[in-house]
């Protein structure tokens, strides 16, 4: 075979890999209850189809080829551990728990295995921190960087969360299943925390040359359906539509040549009115229920831009109205932030400048990318040229897409930094 053609079979193994590794490390984990021995099984699989699949073609089902030669490749490293260290009473009765392993289910039960995951994961035995984490990397397959920044803390500190995690669920032994009603709601809060998580990476991707990750907003809003029919209530309708009317606009938030622009800018004709109406719908019957929620509230917001036929007829003072409901859910600082920028639309640009700085003297948003690039746009409006250079010049160092630095270095270059 030409190198042509082992470049193109690369291509397609790692386009297959992006869409498929995580259901089939899900369903690897359910089967063998062992974080390490699955995710060292997928590696092998994936190891095998690059060398199989050119040779053979590519398999009806990719996935459930995976997850069969994963499978046999995980009883295989399970037969060798079982002949090596066969004497040894504590690995005999581990092995009476978990041999001889399930049989690979049919290609029809997979795709729910991510969910059971998400639940087995977001068990109240482990530390909220840790379950998060592990969810994000192992579900997800969001890299520690990735999850850190997202939490604004160290990798390390992440890498050690999901550690603990792991030590957690194998020393629990913790069943692979999806709790019976009486526990769903315990663990449906985190498990929609997870969700939105992953969302926004791929809405506003934390690092790299493309503003947004498809495959994981999808994936997001898939899993959201789903928790809607596993553990029906007014918030996870909420969160499935602040997911869907943000998606909406994802055609719109770059121009053709890939740069980044703001609400204001956005040609709404490209917006998806599709997921716009599902989502409206989903904000009313779960406002209608009484619900209130953080993800309800926020949808609402949404909600009020998706209805406004240009950025000049939005609403502003209603958003910021929703925003102070959201304020006594969620007390956060980022929160805060957000309604000082509506805050600086409703009333102008020195209303919100107020707040910006009163949350910058606070000091739990130093590191936050958006805080300073919202100060720096206020300053600009206010005609603070200076102080703005200095907020750009800030935002930009923090930044690590590279569409949002080009916009930062466009609005340098444009007050002659």
């Amino acid at each position: 075979m030409n190198d042509g053609a082992h470049v193109s079979w690369e291509a397609r193994v790692e386009a297959i890999y992006r869409s498929e590794s995580r259901r089939v490390l899900a369903t690897l984990i359910r089967l063998f209850g062992d974080f390490d021995l699955a995710e060292e099984s997928l590696h092998e699989a994936f190891a095998a189809a690059v060398v199989q699949w050119p040779r053979d073609g590519l398999p009806n089902e990719p996935r459930a080829w995976l997850i069969k030669v994963g499978h046999l490749r995980g009883i295989d490293v399970m037969r060798r551990r079982r002949r090596h260290d066969l004497a040894t009473a504590d690995l005999g009765r581990e092995e009476q728990r978990i041999w001889p392993p399930p049989q690979p289910p049919l290609i029809e039960s997979v795709t729910d295995d991510r969910l059971r995951l998400l639940f087995v994961c977001c068990r109240p035995e482990l530390p909220e921190d840790a379950r998060i984490a592990l969810t994000l990397r192992e579900l997800c397959g969001l890299t520690t960087e990735e999850i850190a920044r997202a939490y604004l803390v160290r990798a390390s500190t992440i890498a050690q969360r999901i550690v603990r995690a792991k030590q957690r669920i194998r020393e629990l032994q913790l069943p692979y299943e999806v709790p019976g009603p009486s526990e769903l709601p315990a663990r449906t809060a985190s498990v929609r925390r997870v969700i939105y998580l992953v969302f926004n990476e791929g809405y506003s991707a934390s690092s790299g040359s493309e503003r947004t990750r498809v495959d994981l907003s999808e994936e997001a809003i898939r899993l959201a359906r789903l928790l809607a029919v596993t553990s029906p209530d007014a918030e996870t309708d909420g969160l499935l539509a602040l997911m869907l009317l943000q998606d909406a606009r994802r055609a719109s938030r770059t121009s053709p040549t890939g740069e980044l622009l703001l609400l204001s800018e956005q040609d709404r004709s490209l917006w998806d009115r599709s997921r716009i109406a599902e989502g409206l719908a989903l904000v009313e019957r779960a406002l209608e229920s009484g619900a209130r929620g953080p993800y309800t509230l926020q949808a609402a917001i949404a909600a009020v831009h998706a209805e406004s036929p240009d950025a000049a007829s939005t609403d502003w003072r209603q958003i910021v109205a929703l925003y102070e409901l959201l304020l006594q859910e969620e007390p956060t600082p980022v929160v805060r932030l957000a309604r000082a920028i509506a805050l600086a639309e409703a009333e102008g640009p020195l209303e919100g400048l107020v707040e910006v700085d009163a949350i910058l003297a606070a000091g739990e948003l130093a590191g936050y990318l958006p805080v300073h690039a919202a100060r720096a746009d206020l300053c600009r409006r206010l005609g603070r040229r200076q102080d703005a250079l200095v907020a750009y010049h800030r935002a930009l160092s923090l930044a690590s897409l590279e569409p949002e630095r080009r916009f930062f270095e466009r609005r340098i270059a444009e007050l002659g930094g």
